[in-house]
Parts: structure tokens; sequence; C-alpha cells
């Protein structure tokens, strides 16, 4: 109810203020986008994915979701997408084809450093690490991560001697019986577990990784692969659609759910050199997003 709420009191604050137009983001507090119409205000609504899709929600929670993304497909006056996955979704669901917009996340400049001291404290070696870097919810499937890890060591256990291991960066907002299991999980198969992390830690954590895991079973467009895509590392992520529309090299991509096949792919990229990508990051420039989203804004003044 947290987000229901809290949507509620800033429309009635947007409206004091006097705010021509309101831009709500995501399907749980859409579901008061006809409130803020009622109000008198144009509404920009961003549909960030189908978030009942979230293993995490139970049937009630889906159900409110699922409502909220109605009202927002139904009666803001824009809908931004930030995939095409998401807009092909609400074609097909709601017939919503007129003043729907694809403007994809933005991801900032890279912040390439080192941080020996906390690599010491972390036990862990430049380029020698697989990086996993995520909440800790049971649709990131975090799991498949340290099972296919386990899988690497169990098939050669010099790995381990040559000092590779496997980093996950995340946690979880409110500790459940999945994120208790995964970190159970991972100290028994000798993963490094680093809690919450920001600024150089992770700027560190990314800039040194010998490759960028997300095996997530759901994505809207996932600002973490984003930010390892512009640190020019190199990338295996799940085929779901979402991760699909980035366009990745297909060698990039593994079967969702797919351990065995994920361990291999990882295993490949320890063997060989060791990688620097060059992306196309352009159409995730922030610059040309902000462009994009008030040239929104102004079409609703005509």
């Amino acid at each position: 109810f947290e987000a229901i709420i809290h949507t509620f009191r800033a429309i009635n604050e947007a409206k004091k203020l006097g705010a021509d137009v309101l831009h709500i983001h995501a399907i749980g507090p859409a579901l008061l986008v006809p409130y803020a119409k009622l109000l008198g205000m144009k509404v920009v609504f961003t549909h960030h994915g189908p978030d009942y899709d979230r293993d995490k929600w139970g049937f009630a929670a889906k159900t409110i979701l699922k409502m909220g993304e109605r009202m927002g497909c139904m009666f803001a006056d824009d809908v931004i997408v930030i995939s095409n996955v998401i807009k092909n979704l609400i074609a097909r669901k709601y017939g919503r084809t007129k003043n729907v917009h694809l403007i994809y996340n933005g991801v900032s400049e890279p912040e390439i450093c080192d941080y020996p001291e906390y690599f010491k404290e972390l036990g862990i070696e430049k380029g020698k690490y697989i990086l996993g870097m995520c909440r800790f919810v049971p649709e990131k499937n975090l799991h498949h991560l340290v099972e296919a890890y386990r899988q690497l060591i169990v098939k050669n256990e010099k790995l381990i001697e040559q000092g590779y291991k496997l980093v996950l960066a995340g946690d979880t907002d409110f500790e459940d019986e999945y994120s208790l299991g995964l970190k159970q999980m991972a100290r028994e198969n000798g993963v490094v577990l680093t809690g919450f992390i920001k600024g150089r830690k992770l700027h560190s954590l990314l800039t040194n990784c010998r490759c960028y895991c997300l095996p997530s079973s759901h994505e809207g467009l996932p600002i973490a692969l984003l930010e390892a895509m512009s640190y020019g590392v190199k990338v295996v992520v799940s085929d779901i659609p979402a991760n699909l529309e980035v366009g990745l090299p297909k060698d990039d991509y593994f079967h969702c759910g797919n351990v065995d096949e994920l361990s291999e792919k990882l295993g490949k990229i320890i063997e060989a050199p060791l990688q620097h990508v060059d992306y196309d990051m352009s159409k995730y420039d922030w610059d040309q997003i902000a462009d994009e989203v008030g040239g929104v804004y102004q079409g609703l003044k005509k």
C-alpha cells in the first residue's frame, strides 16, 4: 500500500502547487491516473514493465498491479514505454497505439576506477571475478548464477587456486525466505557477498570484473545491464525479450533457466583473454532522453 498512499499524497501536493503536467512512473502508482485526471492535470505515464510477473507478489498484489496497468494505459494522455516489448504488450492488451513513445532508460558515463583496499577486504583480484549486481529477488535468478559457478569449480578446481570468484553485489529491501536461502547457498559455495554498495566501491567492481551476468526471468529494460555495458565489460544474460532488445551478440545470451549452458559460457569467458567491449550506448544517453521526455511534456500544451 505504500506506493499507492504516497502517490495519492503526491498527486494532491502537485495540484496544490499548480502543476499542469503530472508524470507517474510504474504500473502500481498508475492506479491513480484517473484521479489525477479528475483534478484537471495532464498525465504522462511511464510503463517500466509488467511488475505483476514478479514472483514476489501474491494474488491480491498482482491483481492491483494489473488494474494499475489498465488505468495508466487507458486514461493517461501520453504513455512512455522503455522497450518495444512493452510497446507491443500495451497495444495487444489495451489497443493503445496513439501517443505512445518509446524512450529507453539511460545510463550515466562510467567512472573508471580502482580500489585496491576494497578488493583486499573482499579477497578478490582484478579481472578474476564474475559479477552479479541486482536485488536479491526470485525473478533475478541469482541462485542459477551460484549453481553455474558451483558447476565451474567442480569441473575445474584449479579456478579456486587461480583466484577466480563469484561476487554478488546487492541485497534485498526486505529479508525473506528467498534472500536468506540465496545468501546461505552463496556462503556454502565461497561466493563473495558485498551487500548494498555504491560510489567508488561499485565503480571499481564494474571496472575490473571478468564479466557481468544477469540471469533474470523478468525485466523491463535492465539498468544494471546497461551500467555494465557502459564500462565495456563482457556480459552474459538470459534470453528474455527485454534483454534481447538490447541487441547483444548471440554468444552473450543463454537460454533462461539453463544452468548448464550458463556455466559453459562463463567457463569460456574465463579461459579467453580478458575483453574490453565497445558497446554502442548512444540510445541510452541521458541528455537525449531528457530532450525526448521534455518533448512529450511540450506536446501536452497543444
